[in-house]
Order: structure tokens, then C-alpha cells, then sequence
């Protein structure tokens, strides 16, 4: 399942790159996927449903920052691909990270978690119908602020 949501969410992301500045690296869809499969993961197996979803998109935003600033030493810095370059912006680490784009991951990281919560849902309910005795997985709900 998590390398159908690996290609789903890498592909999501390139898409969504390709319209944000215009234009993409494969690299992308590799960082895309890599993190579109941790978001899902977070409330799959480290945090419970009723967490809030702020707070898992807190998380997510954190995380993402992470393997964003790691993937940018990588390829920016180390191999000089010149991926991207947040150098220009305020509050930005070594141009590899900045704090405009850490806001802008939580958003989208709610986006990421709930439509991994649901997809894995609908391939679950496809899934009951092949083999009823799998174990029954919860539809997916949530709280925005307070669990």
C-alpha cells in the first residue's frame, strides 16, 4: 500500500510544483513521495485519530521541513544541482528551508493526511468485499483544533 501512495503522492507533488513555479526535477517526486507516505504514517501508527488535525499538520510541517532541508543539502548544496533556492526569502536556512514555506506545508500537509486517510479507506472497503475477514478499519474523522 505505501508505495501506491509513494506514486500517488509523488506525482501529486510534481503536479503541484509544476503549477506553483512552473517547473519540476525528479527529485521532487522522490521528496514528494517520501513524505506524502510519513504524513499518512503519522496517524496510521504514531498518533490516534483524535488528534487534532492541526497539530498532525504541525508535525507534518516539521517533517517535510526536515526532509526538505536534508534532500536540499543533498542536491543543492552537495551536488550542485541547484534544485532550488530559498535564498532570496527571509528567515531561510542556508537557502534550503525557510519559514514561508514551513507555513505553507501546513496546509497542505491537512490536504496530504486526510486524502491518504482516504484512500487507504476506499482501497480497505474495496478490499472487505474481496476478503470479508480482514480486520475493519475505521472511517476516517477528525478534529481541527482540539482532541
Amino acid at each position: 500500500m505505501e508505495w501506491i501512495l509513494f506514486f500517488i503522492g509523488g506525482r501529486l507533488y510534481t503536479w503541484f510544483e509544476l503549477l506553483w513555479r512552473g517547473y519540476t526535477h525528479w527529485t521532487m517526486f522522490i521528496l514528494g513521495g517520501l513524505c506524502f507516505v510519513i504524513l499518512g504514517l503519522l496517524n496510521e501508527y504514531r498518533y490516534s485519530w483524535n488528534m487534532a488535525l492541526l497539530k498532525q499538520a504541525l508535525i507534518g510541517a516539521v517533517v517535510i521541513t526536515g526532509f526538505e532541508f536534508v534532500s536540499g543539502c543533498i542536491v543543492n548544496l552537495w551536488l550542485k544541482w541547484n534544485v532550488w533556492d530559498y535564498s532570496d526569502l527571509p528567515f531561510n536556512l542556508y537557502g534550503q528551508i525557510c519559514l514561508y514555506y514551513f507555513l505553507l506545508w501546513i496546509p497542505l500537509s491537512i490536504i496530504g493526511i486526510m486524502l491518504d486517510d482516504w484512500i487507504r479507506y476506499v482501497v480497505y472497503l474495496a478490499l472487505h468485499k474481496t476478503f470479508p475477514g480482514m480486520q475493519k478499519r475505521e472511517r476516517p474523522h477528525y478534529r481541527l483544533l482540539k482532541a
